[in-house]
Formats: C-alpha cells, sequence, structure tokens
C-alpha cells in the first residue's frame, strides 16, 4: 500500500516531531531485552488549572477521570491519564488517537465543562515531547542522572513527578515494572536524549554478551 501523501488537507501528515531526526540514533543506541529509547510522538497533553473539590473539577472529572490530589498521583480511564503538577495545575495525557477519535474535540469539551468559572484549558501537545525508556536496566540509567528516589515504593508504577535528569527538567512518569516516559520541552529533546544514550552506553554491550 503507498504512504499517505502530506496534503494541507491533512495537516497530521505534515507533523515532524521534535525527536524524530534522532530516530536512527535511538535505535542504534537501544539494546532489546537490556535498555532501549524510543520517542513517543505527538501524544496529546492538556494543562488543566482548578481548584479540586470545586463544582468546575467535578464537571472536568466527569469528561476524563477524578483528579488526583498529591504530588505523584495520577489517574487513568482507558488511554487518557491526569497527572498531578500541582494542588491546582494537571497535565491530560492521552495518545493522539484518542483526540481524534473525539474528533479533536477533548480541549473543547473540557473548556466547556470548565465554563465560566476560574481555571485554565489549555493545549500543551507541541509543548513537550516524550521519550520510552525501558528494559530492565532502565532504572539504572536514571538513577545516574535523577537525584529522586526511584525506588519503587517511592515511585510505584503510575506515579508521575516533575524533576530533572541529567539536568533536563522533565516530568518523569513511570508506566510500567521496567517502562519510563520521559516528557521534556520540545526544545530540551535533543539534550535530554543525548544525555540518556550516553548513560545507556554502560548496559548496551550487554545484549551481545
Amino acid at each position: 500500500m503507498a504512504e499517505p501523501t502530506a496534503t494541507a488537507e491533512h495537516p497530521a501528515d505534515l507533523r515532524v516531531s521534535p525527536a524524530a531526526h534522532l530516530a536512527a540514533g535511538l535505535h542504534a543506541g537501544s539494546a532489546p531485552g537490556v535498555v532501549t529509547l524510543r520517542e513517543e510522538p505527538f501524544l496529546t497533553m492538556i494543562g488543566v488549572r482548578v481548584a479540586p473539590g470545586t463544582d468546575a473539577a467535578r464537571r472536568l472529572e466527569d469528561v476524563v477521570a477524578p483528579l488526583p490530589l498529591r504530588c505523584g498521583a495520577t489517574a487513568r480511564v482507558g488511554d487518557t491519564t491526569i497527572l498531578w503538577l500541582g494542588p491546582e495545575e494537571f497535565l491530560v495525557v492521552a495518545p493522539a488517537s484518542v483526540h481524534a477519535e473525539l474528533g479533536g474535540k477533548l480541549q473543547s469539551n473540557l473548556t466547556t465543562a470548565l465554563g465560566d468559572d476560574a481555571g485554565q484549558v489549555v493545549d500543551l501537545s507541541a509543548n513537550r515531547t516524550a521519550f520510552e525508556l525501558s528494559g530492565p536496566r532502565a532504572l539504572a540509567v536514571l538513577q545516574k542522572g535523577c537525584a529522586l528516589d526511584l525506588h519503587p515504593r517511592v515511585l510505584p508504577v503510575g506515579a508521575a513527578v516533575s524533576t530533572e535528569v541529567g539536568g533536563v527538567a522533565l516530568i518523569l512518569w513511570r508506566t510500567d515494572e521496567t517502562t519510563y516516559r520521559l516528557m521534556p520541552r520540545a526544545s530540551f529533546s535533543d539534550f535530554a536524549a543525548a544525555w540518556l544514550l550516553d548513560a545507556m552506553r554502560e548496559y548496551t554491550g550487554e545484549s551481545a554478551a
């Protein structure tokens, strides 16, 4: 089947992710079964500011999921997850397909739910990219450049925190036992990827052992 041609009528075909040019290097620097790094492009990310417990918050929760109420907590319904970023700040994250299935209305549905009450709903999808670091050595790689305690008792599966890895400010989200999603600002994607690949080198030779 022929590849679709990018056209102005289908703007999604024209998108280029912040780390698209790094794809070959990410693949070459990975060792399947040990530690791998890849970009997860085009996630839908919608920033929400609202006071938990208010009528506006309850209406927003009807659209997505109950708001998480503490640092590190997340709330998930289907493929959509809400991350706690602050006492009244949250990030709704979903695959691009979820946004498309709703006809691109996830943001507008949240905006309608907020109504005229105090708060904010902003599409931040272009603000960050996401990298998936996975494998038995993923934790060891992160421990080289993150000051947080990353032990599973402190950062269990599903938890997400704002931190720094290798000097890059990002959101660190543990999505599985040995899988982490790192979400830096798009402008820092090159630096974050370079640091991660360098930190992985100690372990990528293990795949040949």
